[in-house]
């Protein structure tokens, strides 16, 4: 079995943690590969040579349908990682250094744990929806994915209005500081912060969340995941962006998008089989009687 390690630039807090995954990776037997960009500082910290097959770019090219892929940082990490796996849909498994983290779930104290289970292949793999944006990229054939949202914003001072069709029909006009389309995944992450809903990751569903709108009747939405988006973006003096999930492209006046569900998914693992509703009462704090 094969551990694909992916992780951002690290400093000396992490050194323990990273010495222990590496112990971990020996103790059970498995094969590596980590991220070219963290693996001078793995070397230093571990004193282990890492050699050049065993180091990967911005994709993690074919994979064994038996590897998993650990992520450790907070939830912006395992986002980037999952997007170098490209086609491969081998688990996902995030080891929290973070703070929050919803998809990081395994905390660092947990570290040797996580690695038993899966060398016991007892993880717990849940299937999460990915969104699919087209019309973004010159390139018409590119299709960019997000587990999170899609999220439109202004660029300047002047607030920009976005357009929102569903199935070709128009919804509503957004003028404000833009608006948030966001998967189950991603109603705890941006969309909460806007005043969006917490919608368990299961329900096949997408969530609009406008963004300070000036239109105070404005309100986020919850719709069918079969239902294709499309965005048009008006602005005045300034360009608008737009963010796929942690992915940020500029964006002209009158621009349009498409977002509809995609047909791949994204398998990710639960150390302890820890459900989305222990996440909630742990990491919101909601079985604290704060009175």
């Amino acid at each position: 079995m094969k551990i694909i390690l992916f992780s951002r630039p690290l400093t000396l807090a992490h050194k323990e943690q990273i010495v222990e995954i590496f112990s971990a990776i020996s103790h059970y037997g498995f094969d590596f590969a980590v991220n070219s960009e963290v693996c001078q500082q793995i070397e230093l910290f571990t004193g282990k040579a890492i050699r050049a097959e065993q180091i990967y770019g911005q994709s993690v090219g074919a994979t064994d349908d038996e590897a998993v892929m650990v992520c450790y940082g907070g939830d912006g990490t395992l986002l980037e990682g999952i997007h170098r796996l490209a086609e491969s849909n081998i688990p996902v498994v995030g080891i929290n250094s973070g703070r929050l983290g919803f998809l990081s779930l395994a905390q660092s104290s947990e570290i040797d744990d996580v690695f038993s289970q899966i060398a016991s292949r007892t993880l717990l793999i849940e299937q999460r929806t990915l969104v699919e944006v087209s019309g973004l990229l010159e390139d018409c054939n590119t299709t960019i994915y997000a587990l999170n949202e899609v999220a439109v914003q202004r660029l300047g001072a002047t607030m920009i209005a976005v357009d929102v069709a569903i199935d070709n029909m128009p919804m509503l006009t957004c003028n404000g500081d833009g608006i948030i389309i966001s998967t189950p995944t991603g109603s705890t992450a941006y969309s909460l912060s806007a005043g969006g809903p917490i919608v368990a990751p299961s329900c096949r569903c997408l969530i609009l969340t406008p963004l300070s709108p000036h239109n105070l009747t404005l309100r986020p939405v919850v719709i069918p995941d079969s239902s294709t988006i499309t965005l048009t973006i008006r602005t005045r003096s300034n360009d608008a962006s737009v963010s796929v999930d942690n992915r940020t492209f500029a964006v002209a006046d009158n621009k349009s998008i498409t977002i509809k569900l995609a047909q791949k998914s994204i398998s990710l693992a639960v150390p302890h089989n820890i459900s989305f509703y222990d996440s909630l009462r742990n990491k919101l704090m909601w079985g604290v009687d704060n009175r």
